[in-house]
């Protein structure tokens, strides 16, 4: 039986006390009961705090409401036991059957086991990354390629439909000051002031100038300045984008959308965001100055928009670029952006209600903390591409894409974390991700054991052979997937994926070392052993669905 069985079980229950008048409830009322497993697995397989729940409306108390529904639960099919504790908790325990049989759902499900329709009717934007590209992509922006990548899977998991965008920042000085860098670099001069270093730079200044060879034009460097630096922003800015496309696309991150900041002001988009929230009333105009009334929606100062002199505050952008959005129909645009963004959340919140729309709900923005790189017990400073920061490029070659992946994902995005590369690399179950990994290269090669001793799934399947305690508490695990699976999108907390998958592992490893799948010798096969092999099947059907979820890869052997 699983949870959401179980949960429509007690759901008819309760229907049928209504119905009789022993519950004095309108049935309308009844939600949808919760099952969780209790944290003392001796209290059995599932409780429920549903009387707790109900008890009010229903005018008596909790405990005599769980005394009303205990005896009715305990005549389900399938369930053993139900015990009341504390001031109403129902403690439930399945018999061996019941219980069992989750291992032939998740077989039987596959890949679709875990996965849900939560979110589904739910278009959600999800932006990620948007590094300038003005050099590789830093470890920050891997750490985003990760998280992102992963939630994207997750809500698409719970039938939310999801846009993987990337915000091209190709418009303001950070583009002027990349320009110039290149240009110096093909003329033999030192980086300016405010400029980018490290040998990619060269490497760009240098293909840019071959580019213009090759396309019979003179060499750019020879230029007057002006028109010099703009033949390296347009070559250069093409490049590096190339460049940060294909090193994302190795790291298994691709987007739908590559959205353009630039296009924002050349499109007009800037002009009707403003000109819509000027029709809304949140607009005013100040010392030749354009204003959003961002104080009124909860922001600590009112925000300018256009400069006097004319041109566009940064903020301009953001507010175009939301709109936008929810132009082309998202129901929520979620941003991820790092630590150093911390303080445009409120004037983002603000400009969100201004629309009219409903800040953590049409808008949600998750801050993400830094990474730091380990060796020898010592951090990693420098690149040796970059010269001066950390990139996704090193830490891949460093560990590979799975290690670099699981690592940057599997903790919350509010905490900073320390990447120990020598750990990342080690064949050791003190390595997450490699904890996983074996665990499902190890279900697939008893499976392998098991068919060379004629243990197959062909033979049927009896789950009440599922009688040992070890293959309790395994059943027990492998029944909060789907759950976890929900919680995460529901959360955008794409770690308790990963950490679930490690519990499941510890509690494989554990099953494996107190069952077996296969006779010893030539004793002769028995149900439990073809049991077995079906949950057996299932922790691997599992692990395989979850690392997919966090893009990591699910080997058969290592």
């Amino acid at each position: 039986m699983t949870p959401e069985e179980l949960s429509a079980a007690i759901r008819t229950v309760l229907s049928q006390a209504c119905a009789e008048g022993s519950l004095s409830l309108p049935e309308a009322e009844i939600p949808e009961p919760r099952v969780e497993r209790p944290r003392n697995r001796d209290h059995g397989d599932w409780a429920t705090n549903v009387a707790m729940q109900l008890a009010k409306r229903a005018g008596t108390n909790p405990r005599a409401l769980a005394e009303l529904l205990s005896p009715r639960l305990a005549e389900v099919d399938g369930v053993a036991s139900v015990e009341i504790a504390g001031p109403g908790f129902l403690n439930i325990r399945l018999d061996a059957a019941s219980a069992g049989e989750l291992a032939r759902s998740v077989v039987e499900a596959g890949r679709a086991y875990g996965r849900n329709d939560s979110l589904s009717g739910q278009h959600i934007n999800l932006e990620y990354v948007s590094a300038n590209p003005t050099g590789p992509v830093h470890l920050g922006g891997a750490r985003w390629a990760a998280v992102g990548d992963s939630l994207a899977r997750i809500l698409a998991a719970c039938g939310a439909r999801v846009t993987r965008e990337y915000y091209f920042n190709d418009h303001g000085g950070q583009i002027d000051h990349f320009a110039n860098s290149l240009l110096a670099s093909a003329r033999g001069q030192a980086t300016p002031e405010n400029g980018y270093g490290g040998a990619y730079i060269a490497e760009i200044a240098a293909r840019v100038t071959a580019d213009e060879a090759a396309a019979g034009r003179p060499d750019p460097a020879g230029l007057p300045d002006a028109e010099a630096a703009e033949v390296f922003r347009a070559g250069g800015v093409a490049l590096m984008f190339d460049s940060i496309k294909a090193e994302l696309h190795a790291f298994r991150s691709d987007f739908d959308v590559f959205f353009h900041e630039d296009s924002l002001h050349t499109s007009g988009a800037v002009d009707r965001a403003i000109a819509k929230l000027r029709e809304r009333g949140a607009i005013y105009d100040h010392e030749g100055a354009i204003w959003l009334r961002t104080t009124d929606f909860g922001d600590d100062k009112d925000r300018v928009l256009i400069k006097s002199d004319g041109n566009a505050a940064y903020f301009a952008a953001d507010l175009a670029y939301f709109l936008d959005k929810r132009e082309r129909g998202a129901d929520c645009a979620i941003y991820l952006l790092g630590a150093d963004h911390h303080g445009y959340v409120g004037r983002m919140m603000a400009m969100c209600a201004a629309f009219g729309d409903t800040p953590e709900v049409n808008m949600q923005i998750i801050i993400g903390q830094f990474v730091n790189l380990v060796k020898d017990g010592a951090p990693v400073r420098m690149s040796k591409r970059a010269g001066t920061i950390v990139t996704m490029e090193d830490l891949v070659e460093a560990v590979g894409v799975d290690a670099a992946r699981y690592a940057l994902a599997r903790s919350s995005m509010d905490s900073t974390i320390d990447i120990d590369l020598d750990l990342l690399a080690s064949s050791s179950n003190d390595n997450p991700v490699y904890y996983v990994q074996y665990a499902h290269a190890r279900t697939c090669s008893v499976a392998r054991n098991a068919a060379e001793h004629g243990v197959s799934r062909d033979a049927g399947f009896d789950p009440a052979a599922l009688d040992d305690p070890a293959d309790s508490a395994l059943l027990g695990v492998l029944a909060q997937y789907p759950a976890t699976v929900a919680q995460a999108a529901g959360l955008r907390e794409q770690h308790r994926v990963a950490r679930y998958l490690e519990s499941l592992a510890a509690a494989y490893h554990t099953w494996y070392g107190s069952t077996r799948v296969t006779p010893r010798g030539d004793d002769a096969v028995t149900p439990g052993h073809v049991a077995r092999l079906w949950l057996n099947d299932a922790v691997g059907q599992v692990l395989a669905n979850g690392l997919d979820l966090l893009g990591v890869s699910a080997p058969e052997r290592m």
